[in-house]
């Protein structure tokens, strides 16, 4: 698959491919990510999905290819690394916040220690953040002391106050229980509204069609289907994204 540079891309993965040892992880990945879009990756597990989001801000390293973020091109330097990672925020599955620091704490972190800011300024801007997903009432708590929803709104509106252009989640919801998955998709579709570009891993296929712009189906460590969600979900033409979205929907 060839690929042409897209004016204002947020990312671009041209010909990306990566191995652990000799099992080929992604096998030529070509895809740009206009800015202020939201990309849902999907597909069935171990098809790299989850592997593709984390060459983005190189906690995982790709061997072939190149991938060019904000117009930086990522490579191993510590130059690129550090400018690329203040410029794109990233919700794990598991919530990550550090367990000795309240959630106020927590949300100020990087303001302080990546972005500079005054302790002042770091605070009103958690405040701030935290008011987005709603819950301004936990910010004096410990993690341990929320529930799984209230930790991973906690961890979005961390990643938030780095104040990134992009956005990633890795599966932000398949750790919670179900009853606490609504209020994790809430919040990422009310960011979502605000423009922000968005790069989700998901099974969560309501959320994708309620917010996608294009939906990325893998398998087998390639793009074998990409199609806005109305497209996707009504007529799929891949047979592997129908067999999926067939047991996954029903």
């Amino acid at each position: 698959m060839t690929t042409t540079r897209e004016h204002g891309a947020a990312v671009e993965f041209d010909g990306v491919s990566k191995w652990y040892g000799n099992f080929q992880v992604l096998r030529d990945i070509n895809l740009s990510i206009p800015q202020g879009s939201r990309i849902v990756l999907c597909g069935p597990s171990g098809s790299g999905k989850s592997t593709l989001i984390r060459c983005i801000n190189q906690l995982e390293r790709y061997q072939q290819g190149k991938i060019i973020v904000d117009g930086i091109h990522v490579t191993e330097s510590h130059r690129s690394l550090d400018s690329i990672r203040r410029e794109v925020g990233m919700v794990f599955q598991q919530f990550a916040l550090f367990p000795h620091l309240t959630v106020l704490e927590n949300c100020m972190l990087a303001p302080i220690h990546v972005r500079k800011m005054s302790a002042k300024d770091a605070r009103a801007l958690a405040i701030e953040h935290l008011e987005k997903v709603r819950i301004t009432n936990q910010a004096e708590k410990y993690p341990s002391q929320l529930s799984g929803g209230q930790q991973q709104r906690a961890a979005i509106a961390r990643a938030l106050c780095v104040r990134p252009k992009i956005m990633l989640f890795d599966e932000p919801t398949s750790a919670l229980d179900p009853e606490m998955v609504k209020e994790v998709l809430d919040a990422m579709v009310a960011l979502a509204a605000d423009g922000m570009t968005m790069v989700c891993v998901t099974h969560e296929m309501g959320f994708a069609r309620r917010v996608a712009d294009r939906v990325v189906f893998m398998d087998g460590g390639q793009i074998v289907e990409a199609a806005p969600p109305g497209e996707f979900f009504d007529s799929p033409k891949n047979p592997r994204a129908k067999s999926f979205l067939g047991q996954i929907l029903h």
